[in-house]
């Protein structure tokens, strides 16, 4: 897929040394998008596809400076946010992102193995700060119970009222993604104040290490190209849901998101796409 140079998407976000999720599968993701990708490190991690072992947050005046000279020097198109440490970054990467740009915050709490990845104390300054600026929210359902408030949520209205939740918060959006729910399809929900619209693919008999980065990653730079939300929601579902590695990664025998797959589909997002939907 040809790269147009002139779209920026930029990822604040942690390292993750496997570059199966974190800043190396965003880059890798805006990539296979024909974005170019900009980022910002938050923390450093020790990490294998099955466990965090340590994480470092990098200080907040590190974080700063990274953003400013970003900002300075790119036009950026979107940006999207992942592991971000602490309250102190929050307040520095809150005080500095531009507004009118599309923001996809992905609230990275807690890794699957258990290892918290936001000091507990920052969650309320995350809910005050930062998601009100988000054009999109896409939380996990255990992130979606964490921030929202309400537990279990079992049934989809039990999911839509947690999304209206998050939405009473600020953001415009949320997509609550639907791989720790039951069932044959993992489907997640774009809730806005007006529709919610599903997005389903095939549930995979694994575990896969990174999907939600990926996706908020691939939202990101459909968003940073110009695209509506509800269309960027569901081609980085499908895309995604396609992207992953057809073999295991590592001795864990762990399966990965693999964004170099992306560019082989046959059906890849265009800018003549665009086009023509303004047009319609």
């Amino acid at each position: 897929m040809q790269r147009s140079q002139t779209v920026c998407a930029c990822t604040i976000a942690g390292s993750d040394p496997t570059g199966g999720a974190g800043i190396q599968a965003d880059l890798s993701t805006f990539a296979a998008m024909g974005v170019w990708g900009l980022s910002v490190i938050t923390a450093l991690t020790a990490q294998t596809p099955e466990r965090v072992d340590s994480t470092w947050v990098q200080p907040a005046p590190i974080v700063a400076t990274q953003l400013k000279v970003l900002l300075e020097e790119f036009h950026i198109g979107a940006f999207k946010t992942g592991m971000l440490g602490d309250g102190s970054v929050i307040d520095t990467i809150t005080d500095l992102l531009p507004e009118g740009v599309p923001l996809v915050v992905d609230p990275v709490l807690v890794s699957s193995s258990g290892h918290r990845l936001l000091a507990e104390e920052a969650i309320e300054l995350l809910k005050e700060r930062l998601l009100p600026r988000a054009t999109v929210i896409t939380p996990n359902l255990p992130e979606t119970e964490v921030l929202s408030g309400l537990s279990p949520l079992c049934s989809d209205d039990e999911v839509i009222r947690a999304g209206k939740v998050l939405l009473d918060l600020g953001a415009a959006a949320v997509i609550i993604k639907g791989g720790h729910r039951a069932g044959a399809r993992a489907t997640d929900l774009l809730i806005t104040a007006s529709t919610v619209i599903p997005l389903s693919s095939f549930r995979r008999p694994y575990p896969v290490h990174g999907t939600g980065c990926c996706f908020s990653a691939a939202l990101t730079a459909l968003l940073a190209r110009g695209y509506p939300l509800p269309t960027a929601a569901q081609e980085a579902k499908c895309l995604i849901s396609r992207a992953v590695s057809t073999e295991p990664v590592g001795r864990s025998g762990m399966r990965m998101v693999d964004p170099l797959q992306i560019s082989s589909f046959d059906r890849i997002p265009t800018d003549l796409d665009l086009l023509n939907m303004k047009k319609a």
